[in-house]
């Protein structure tokens, strides 16, 4: 049976940022809504404004993949279901709430130290904006609009 995709966001927060407390999740989920919402881009073109495709973008998301770097992923939206706190977030980003400090930031990631990189993903896209809890985030650059 399929996720709704009220039930897939709350399972991608609780495995992407369930460790990073309510405005981690929060970030995350801010992330995730504008690229359902952004105006152009490879967003645009691929998830087309729908929430289900933003989210089954292959290659986005560490948390919808099987194997990552060779190794059984033991860390996916399947493993466990989401919690109530996780429901509440992606109702409140459904509704068009942001995180203050996220801005149109696009990329998020946890580099697993305290530096964040100055730009995300590698091909340049993305510009280091600010940092919430462990992950870093990243707005568009001129060269994400061309993609």
């Amino acid at each position: 049976m399929a996720f709704s995709a009220r039930e897939l966001f709350a399972r991608l927060l609780k495995c992407e940022a369930g460790g990073e407390g309510e405005n981690g999740m929060k970030a995350v989920a801010t992330v995730i809504m504008n690229r359902v919402h952004v105006s152009s881009g490879q967003y645009l073109r691929t998830g087309q404004g729908d929430l289900r495709k933003v989210i089954n973008e292959p290659g986005e998301f560490t948390c919808l993949m099987s194997t990552v770097y060779g190794e059984v992923n033991p860390q996916t939206i399947w493993a466990t279901p989401p919690e109530e706190i996780h429901y509440r977030i992606a109702d409140w980003a459904l509704a068009g709430n942001k995180l203050s400090g996220i801005a149109e930031c696009l990329w998020y990631y946890n580099p697993f130290m305290p530096t964040c990189a100055r730009v995300f993903p590698r091909n340049g896209s993305g510009s280091l904006f600010n940092r919430v809890a462990q992950h870093c985030f990243y707005t568009p650059t001129s060269l994400y609009y061309k993609t």
